[in-house]
């Protein structure tokens, strides 16, 4: 830390306008936004930065995930930090430092080569944000222009109580509190902090934001001890991947994930709010909170191979969810493990185009049944590295209690529509009492293995469909691409004929140009009413590689892996048409089954760690 040393007497700055106010300036012509595929990720596991290529931090909430954005550009409000040459013409490019989320903006002008090295700090605190930039001319000297407008609670609130003591910026924006060092020529201009720096050859100039929910300590942090700590944390928590089939993008998923996970162990499902699914359709929502089903999916990719700490992470927040809940479990939580804000617009905003603002979710009040099957499965990996401790046990107990008391119930499903008696949701308890069964005692494995019977028993009584195949659900028809991982997770064996028909007509039904959908919207053609959905991509090259298809496994996961922009991050949607992203981002779930079957792909389905395959009632009980 470097002790605070005032170089001239305080200046204080007239408020500016407070709650945004017609004082504050809109940068929208400056730094107009830019295709989803643009934007870059920073996150330390508490909030996460979008960071657009002409150096615009557009998206910060905070203190955590789930609190007010107080940088809201990128969905038209104010709030913006801006780092880019001055130079007239310039092009943009961009890359992570291998293992970590510590990215480097680079530009392209007229007079030479730009970059700019950007952070959030690791570790992290979960009241404290720091954003770490380190502009740099790589062989010519330059300059840069510096924006930083702060406008928490979306924008609403303007900078106020400016003071600038020896080049350090300290002022309010809402509850919060900001600190800015390194700007030391800075000047208030229409409701925002500007400067320009000139940059000598291979000389770094540091600038460190600080952002907290408490008033700040009186030290001035070290840049230096700032950028070695975030660097060592990057390389402790992100191991290479070199047995998996995409070694670049396992690591970097990885490290997505990481970036996504607080250290209370929940991983939020995706760092925005309100970026369109498909435009001017109303299917825009806030994803930055905890899906149960999710987490379970990034825990079982941390564990497909070797346990990785995001297993134990999953591990940890679902049981304390389970145990603190038990039966009436709800589908998403905040970090914290608190419940979702009622879902809500924000009419002040203009929106990311085509979009609409929503804040909150109405997930809290819907019962999502494969969310038990999910955790059990989770529950059984941890188990197969003796990673269960007695409490995570007494979760998997409630939850199998909880299938029990539940699965003939109507529930919302893994795609969040209307309630019914989704064929997924059931089979996917199925697979968790097997999965979990495995690993339990005598007479625990014999009740749970006979739940599993009962279940899957019922779903072929009302869900197989004259073809042979599973439908959606007893009164829909319609094949259902998640309806692939009844197999994969071992519901039913891959050799079963429900297996083989059901990823035929997947196959035939849910596909164009090497993408995958979740189901047709009635007789709309594919891609009219949503886009192809990643996840689902990645489902169908677990499948091929289940029935032992390498080739068309592998042919599968690399269109899907494909769908991304320059910085490698997925949203939920691709768009085929316009080869665009769509939806929030990045999507953790995405990320996560890119890093499972990139690892499964890498050796023979058997070898793996899947669901040990179910041969029917005879099946050889468990221990």
């Amino acid at each position: 830390m470097q002790p605070w040393a005032p170089q001239k007497g305080p200046r204080l700055w007239a408020d500016r306008g407070g709650r945004g106010g017609p004082t504050a300036r809109d940068f929208a012509k400056d730094f107009p936004p830019h295709v989803l595929r643009e934007y870059a990720l920073l996150a330390d596991g508490e909030r996460g930065i979008l960071a657009g290529p002409r150096g615009d931090f557009v998206w910060m909430c905070a203190p955590r995930w789930h609190d007010d954005a107080v940088f809201s550009h990128l969905v038209g409000g104010q709030g913006i930090y801006a780092v880019s040459p001055v130079a007239e013409r310039y092009v943009w490019g961009g890359y992570y430092e291998p293992r970590s989320l510590i990215w480097r903006d680079r530009w392209v002008t007229t007079g030479g080569f730009v970059e700019c090295r950007e952070a959030l700090a690791r570790p992290a605190s979960p009241s404290t944000a720091i954003v770490l930039r380190q502009p740099a001319a790589l062989d010519s000297p330059s300059r840069v222009r510096v924006v930083l407008q702060a406008a928490a609670m979306f924008g609403t609130e303007g900078m106020r109580g400016l003071r600038s003591e020896g080049g350090i910026w300290e002022f309010r924006s809402g509850p919060l509190y900001f600190r800015w060092s390194g700007a030391e020529a800075a000047r208030m201009e229409g409701g925002a902090l500007t400067t320009e720096i000139d940059l000598g050859v291979g000389r770094r100039h540091d600038l460190v934001l600080e952002v907290s929910s408490q008033p700040l300590p009186r030290e001035i942090p070290d840049p230096s001890q700032l950028w070695a700590a975030t660097e060592t944390a990057w390389q402790r928590s992100v191991p290479e991947q070199s047995q998996t089939v995409a070694a670049r993008d396992a690591v970097h998923a990885n490290a997505v994930l990481q970036g996504l996970t607080s250290q209370t162990g929940g991983m939020v499902a995706a760092a925005t709010t309100s970026l369109p699914e498909k435009a001017e359709k109303d299917r825009s929502y806030d994803y930055r909170y905890v899906w149960i089903r999710d987490q379970a999916y990034a825990g079982r990719a941390a564990g497909a191979i070797e346990p990785h700490p995001l297993l134990d992470s999953a591990v940890q927040f679902l049981s304390e969810r389970i145990l603190s809940d038990g039966h009436k479990l709800v589908p998403a939580y905040r970090v914290d493990g608190g419940r979702l804000p009622e879902e809500r617009l924000l009419e002040h905003l203009a929106g990311y185009p085509g979009g609409s603002n929503r804040v909150g979710n109405h997930v809290n009040e819907q019962f999502q049944l494969d969310a038990f099957g999910e955790a059990l499965m989770l529950f059984a990996v941890a188990a197969g590295h003796d990673h269960m401790d007695l409490d995570h046990w007494r979760a998997a107990e409630m939850a199998a209690d909880a299938i029990e008391r539940r699965w003939q119930e109507a529930d919302a499903g893994i795609w969040e529509t209307e309630q019914r008696r989704w064929a997924h949701s059931r089979l996917i308890c199925v697979a968790g009492l097997r999965d979990i069964a495995g690993h339990a005692p005598a007479p625990q494995a014999s009740q749970w293995s006979a739940l599993a019977d009962a279940i899957s028993a019922d779903v072929s009584s009302d869900c197989l469909h004259p073809t042979g195949r599973w439908q959606r659900a007893d009164d829909d028809e319609r094949v259902d691409a998640a309806l692939l991982l009844a197999s994969l997770r071992g519901a039913i064996p891959a050799s079963d004929p429900r297996s083989l028909a059901t990823l035929d007509a997947v196959r035939r039904d849910l596909c164009r140009d090497g993408f995958v959908y979740r189901f047709r919207h009635g007789d709309v053609a594919l891609g009219d009413a949503e886009g192809a959905f990643l996840l689902c991509g990645f489902f169908m090259a677990l499948a091929e590689h289940q029935q032992g298809r390498p080739a068309e496994a592998l042919a599968w996961f690399e269109r899907s892996r494909s769908a991304c922009g320059p910085p490698g991050l997925f949203t939920e949607e691709f768009d085929v048409l316009e080869r665009q992203l769509r939806g929030n981002m990045p999507q953790a779930f995405v990320h996560a089954l890119l890093w499972e079957a990139s690892a499964r792909l890498a050796r023979p389905w058997e070898e793996t760690r899947a669901s040990p395959a179910w041969e029917g009632p005879k099946h050889e009980q468990p221990r």
